[in-house]
């Protein structure tokens, strides 16, 4: 059996565009976590996101022939932008919902700071980043976490760049709510 742990992604990609089994396993080994987790970000459900996964997985292996190697790492930025585009797609497909364009006001609960977050476990960020309302959960992911501007969110989802600014404000309002809670129940 062929060992392919340390094939780069260039030779992991030539490998698996000929059809050899065992980079497609190794493709999945590597990926897997990754784009579960990121799936899991935008749909918040498990279910939900171990099928996507492996429908971002399966397109990849599919579609394998079209990706373009540029360094190490752009095979996972490939295989994330499939998944993001398939989640984004199914949000948009199956519950998205038209978004009040209200205006968003300013909050006064203050930005917390990097020493307070540190202490915080990444699965409780994790957890309250899910429960976010989905539209909100989605902007929150495609900007803060995945770094596309308002302008690009407002094409992606089909809303207005005041929308995707709105939801975000309101995202972030909630993620801060949480926080500074968090914080005093651990002074006690």
């Amino acid at each position: 059996m062929m060992n392919l742990v340390h094939l780069n992604e260039q030779m992991l990609a030539k490998s698996c565009s000929e059809g050899n089994k065992v980079a497609e396993e190794e493709l999945y080994r590597r990926y897997a976590v990754k784009v579960y987790a990121l799936c899991k970000r935008y749909l918040g459900n498990d279910d939900d996101a171990k099928d996507l996964m492996l429908e971002t997985l399966i397109k990849a292996l599919d579609k394998i022939d079209s990706f373009k190697y540029t360094n190490e790492g752009s095979l996972y930025g490939w295989i994330r932008r499939i998944a993001i585009n398939k989640a984004l797609n199914q949000i948009k497909r199956h519950r998205w919902r038209m978004i009040p364009m209200d205006l968003w006001t300013q909050d006064n609960i203050p930005e917390p700071t990097e020493d307070e977050v540190i202490d915080i476990p990444n699965e409780r960020i994790l957890a309250w980043i899910t429960e976010l309302p989905e539209s909100r959960r989605t902007v929150f992911n495609l900007h803060c976490v995945d770094g596309y501007s308002h302008k690009e969110i407002s094409q992606m989802l089909g809303i207005t760049e005041t929308a995707s600014t709105s939801l975000l404000a309101k995202a972030r309002k909630t993620l801060k709510e949480k926080i500074r809670k968090y914080l005093k129940e651990q002074d006690k």
